[in-house]
């Protein structure tokens, strides 16, 4: 053939492609942009310079979320190469018959693949520009940093996004030629009415599947809570991915097997048109269904999770650290001078406050606290409800060995520099700052208590229980703070460890917080570990993040830990996001592609009586079972994170209902889903009307 005439049918064939399969290109243009955005990620310095580290952290879970999306972005370009060559096998035929060679054919195919493959490319790219600029907006937000608009092309970024794009369709490619070269004219003309190999015998065993799976998810459902480390997180979700296929096995079995026992539902309207069209292609697609399901589950389940995450760090995370600076240290008569000389150097200080936390050397509170919190359950209770102080003394997992107080008179002094109103206390009375998410279990711990006053005769009485974020992960305490009379602190308590608060002029330079750190280090004694030296003793209840470092800068602390949640939740988002897309390419595509063989079947249905509507009608319902039937299985499913939503809302504070962030990720996971069923339900009404 002349090369000319070869280009120019390529061309050709790739602009009919464009045109039957636009979904498919959109959504690589689309994968394309997230690749180029997020890879940009991993090059870029400025933020790790901002917030004083260079651990390549981010850049390393974005490799790897980068290597999972090829993945799974070469499974759908695989599909969709073999897909088309399925459908347009007996144009491939008829090639055949004019004398084209096997090797032409494919030359000719991976030409026009390649053409399809840059046509996404390139706008893809100008879209990845535009789409970096949105996301380095809100990671920069989230780093609690300003961002200036500046686009720029970077050249690593393109590199990178190309050669895993270009990988991606030669590994889609990779098993074409052999494919071409087997085929021969008969099996060509025969390769449209194959869609994927299934046997049907053993319907009625393949059945049990149906009940078997969904007992097996309602399993998987109850221990999800229990999952406390990757491994055990791993092996659940090839737990949960081998449901949902047999899943899918039992479900078309049990459809064959209620059609052919002639069930009463298929009488009724047009249901035995649906259910034999339906019923069809679950036979043909119950592996790539149950895919498509279980990319839509760990989709579902990752945003929400990602939702968690990102409502902890703007609800919660920002009262963890009140103060601009603070510092811990268990010398008691540490003057802190030092400190304060580097920090006045460094940005200058408006305010600061030396004091001591106090104890009397009892672990009462602690003992209270390890036996009514909702977060320690039964562990340290004896069988007949009692305290275990034996274990409680032999564990210590949150809290300092004696209880933590604090004079009246520091209390208020820090309450001032917060701009919270003062506390007054009588003689004869203490308070207690707990942390607000504690706060209703704790209603109840100035009954357990018993604080004497000065003389140590007299209990004092509980005059109110305070919740504002203070600090309380270490610092003045861990969870919990008993706030007294100085007059009884000075008769009856002993200094526990010294404290520093100051309050800046301005912003903390990065890095301010490990300076502090190497020089507590140079006052390190022999017989003390670095550990000791940097962390607090008593590091409160919190499990998902705490402020126990031992020197303590807000804007610091706040940049890094937003650095860490922001390396989790985007390549969650990021790989939740091509899931979805992905999905329901394969379900747009798929329904597309057979809309012309329903040409006939709808014309058969208007001949015999249905007007318009009524095909529409049944168009819609057709296709609202296909679509809906993975995502109603995937939110069923994905329902199972409000078992952990809901454990993290008690153990974080929160102030959000569990179900809301479930909700929210059904609500973008949806927006996304209804999209490409609109572009489905157009397109194919679009082609069966066309020939009615």
């Amino acid at each position: 053939m002349n090369k000319h005439l070869f280009t120019t049918l390529a061309f050709r064939n790739m602009k009919r492609m464009v045109r039957d399969y636009l979904v498919y290109v959109l959504t690589l243009l689309l994968v394309t942009a997230l690749m180029y955005a997020f890879n940009s990620l991993i090059f870029q310095d400025d933020t790790k310079k901002l917030i004083g580290t260079d651990d390549g952290w981010l850049a390393f879970l974005l490799v790897l979320t980068t290597a999972f999306i090829i993945w799974i972005v070469t499974w759908l370009m695989r599909y969709m190469v073999r897909f088309i060559m399925e459908k347009r096998s007996g144009e491939f035929g008829i090639y055949l018959l004019l004398g084209m060679k096997n090797q032409m054919i494919f030359k000719l195919y991976q030409r026009e693949n390649v053409l399809l493959g840059i046509a996404a490319f390139v706008p893809g790219l100008f879209a990845g520009i535009l789409l970096r600029e949105i996301l380095l907006a809100v990671m920069y937000t989230m780093l609690r940093m300003e961002y200036r608009l500046h686009i720029r092309f970077h050249g690593g970024t393109f590199l990178m996004t190309a050669v895993c794009y270009a990988g991606c369709y030669c590994l889609a490619l990779f098993r074409c030629r052999r494919t071409f070269k087997k085929m021969t004219i008969r099996a060509l003309m025969n390769a449209r009415r194959q869609n994927e190999e299934i046997r049907e015998r053993y319907q009625n065993v393949k059945q049990l599947l149906f009940p078997v799976s969904a007992l097996f998810l309602l399993f998987l459902r109850r221990i999800i809570t229990g999952l406390d480390n990757m491994g055990k997180v791993a092996l659940f979700l090839i737990c949960l991915v081998l449901a949902i296929y047999l899943f899918y096995m039992g479900l078309s079995a049990w459809i064959v097997c209620y059609i052919r026992r002639k069930g009463s539902a298929i009488y009724r309207g047009q249901n035995l048109f649906l259910l034999r069209q339906f019923a069809s292609k679950l036979r043909t697609m119950q592996f790539t269904m149950g895919t498509l399901t279980a990319l839509f589950t760990i989709a579902l389940m990752g945003m929400t999770i990602a939702l968690m995450l990102n409502a902890y760090q703007t609800m919660v995370l920002v009262e963890k650290a009140p103060f601009d600076v603070q510092l811990y240290n268990a010398d008691v008569h540490k003057d802190f001078s030092r400190e304060l000389s580097l920090i006045e150097s460094e940005v200058g200080i408006t305010q600061s406050h030396v004091y001591h936390i106090y104890t009397d050397g009892d672990d009462q509170v602690a003992v209270w606290l390890y036996t009514h919190l909702e977060t320690w359950g039964t562990i340290f209770l004896n069988e007949d409800g009692s305290a275990n102080l034996e274990l409680i003394r032999e564990e210590q997992l949150a809290y300092c060995a004696s209880d933590t107080y604090m004079r009246l008179s520091d209390y208020n002094a820090l309450r001032r520099m917060l701009g919270y109103e003062t506390v007054s206390l009588d003689d004869g009375q203490y308070a207690v700052h707990i942390k607000k998410r504690l706060r209703r279990q704790a209603e109840a711990i100035g009954d357990g208590l018993e604080i004497l006053d000065a003389s140590g005769k007299e209990p004092l009485s509980c005059a109110g229980i305070y919740d504002e974020p203070f600090s309380q992960d270490g610092h003045n305490g861990g969870d919990c703070l008993i706030i007294v009379p100085d007059a009884v602190a000075a008769a009856r308590m002993k200094p526990y460890y010294s404290e520093l608060v100051a309050k800046l002029e301005g912003e903390a330079p990065a890095g301010l917080e490990k300076k502090l750190d190497m020089l507590s280090l140079e006052g390190k004694k022999a017989w003390q570990s670095e550990y000791d030296v940097l962390y607090s003793a008593c590091t409160g209840s919190d499990h998902l993040f705490n402020s126990a470092s031992a020197n303590l800068v807000r804007d610091n602390a706040l940049s890094e830990a937003g650095y860490v949640l922001m390396s989790v939740i985007m390549p969650i988002a990021y790989i939740g996001f091509v899931f979805v897309c992905v999905a329901v390419t394969v379900l747009c595509v798929q329904q597309l592609s057979d809309s012309a063989k329903y040409r006939f079947r709808y014309d058969v249905l208007r001949k015999l009586g249905l007007n318009t509507a009524q095909v529409n009608g049944l168009i819609f319902r057709q296709l609202s079972a296909f679509y809906l039937c993975p995502a109603v299985l995937a939110v069923v499913i994905g329902s199972m994170v409000l078992s952990i939503s809901r454990v993290f809302v008690r153990e974080t504070g929160v102030e959000t209902a569990h179900g809301v962030f479930f909700l929210y990720g059904v609500g973008m996971f949806l927006g996304v889903y209804l999209v490409y069923f609109a572009l489905t339900y157009v397109g194919f009404k679009r082609n069966v009307d066309g020939s009615l």
